[in-house]
């Protein structure tokens, strides 16, 4: 194994020495997708990132999904796990395993990774001190318990981060009539960095960032770019809910949107912490 020498460890130091000073005190909104949640080895690098991050002065907060987890639970149960655009049809038996999974083990194991890497988590749902109010979503067909963000209140997620702790939370959220409901991880993401004005808000996720029509890295975006590659078909799928969520945040408020591949080791100091990057940075 290539090992880095005293020079080039210090290279590295001094590289990243202006972004900690740029950073210190800042809030920065990671939301948590694709296998990263689940494959143990790329959790317990990422949660030593953010470890790092609170240690300099780096105000963290964690969105995750955990899609993957629901389906296979609901598979478990002998439920078919149906979607439509993207959506979980989510009926009263897909939300019970949604809300088991999602304020359960998905949440969990990424508080437990955090606190054993010498961090001090603390895992919610967009339900707790009201963080996400949402109503029913409309669509073409029933979506079921599905919800459609309209307001944030970041209290709570402020006084934590005020207190030194790192929240964890899960896009389980609550109507003004008290009714809980599913939201897209995503939007989520985009709505709680907005509202705590986020200096950055970074989707880690199984890939590289937006690609051209030849399969090339975009490293640096801007809106209106991002329309275009819509109405060119470039992004497609998938990625629409998320570029979408990113364009929602930049007009928000957020300064800066990354999407970067969260496989990677350490993916998130890099990002943060170099002059290059990796992934595709996103502004207005």
């Amino acid at each position: 194994m290539q090992t880095l020498t005293t020079k080039t460890k210090a290279a590295v130091l001094i590289e990243a020495m202006p972004y900690l000073r740029k950073f210190h005190d800042k809030i920065i909104v990671v939301k948590l997708g694709g296998s990263i949640s689940i494959e143990q080895d790329k959790l317990i690098n990422l949660c030593e990132d953010i470890v790092l991050l609170n240690l300099v002065g780096i105000k963290t907060v964690i969105i995750h999904g955990g899609g993957k987890m629901v389906s296979k639970l609901q598979t478990k149960l002998g439920q078919t796990p149906l979607f439509h655009n993207g959506l979980r049809v989510t009926d009263e038996k897909a939300f019970e395993s949604a809300l088991m999974v999602l304020a359960g083990p998905a949440n969990k194991e990424i508080v437990s990774k955090i606190n054993s890497s010498g961090g001090n988590a603390v895992g919610l749902t967009g339900a707790d001190g009201k963080t996400i109010i949402a109503h029913k979503k409309k669509s073409e067909i029933d979506l079921g318990m599905v919800g459609e963000i309209e307001k944030v209140n970041t209290a709570l997620v402020e006084k934590l981060l005020s207190s030194d702790f790192i929240p964890v939370i899960a896009p389980i959220c609550i109507s003004v009539n008290g009714k809980l409901y599913n939201v897209n991880a995503d939007e989520a993401a985009s709505w709680i960095a907005s509202g705590l004005a986020a200096e950055k808000l970074i989707y880690l996720s199984d890939v590289q960032g937006l690609m051209d029509s030849g399969n090339r890295l975009i490293p640096k975006a801007k809106i209106a770019d991002i329309a275009l590659l819509k109405r060119g078909k470039i992004i497609a799928d998938g990625m629409i809910p998320k570029v979408t969520s990113a364009v929602s945040a930049i007009t928000g408020g957020v300064k800066k949107v990354h999407i970067i591949d969260g496989r990677l080791a350490h993916s998130l100091l890099i990002e943060l912490f170099t002059k290059s990057g990796i992934g595709t940075e996103i502004t207005k």
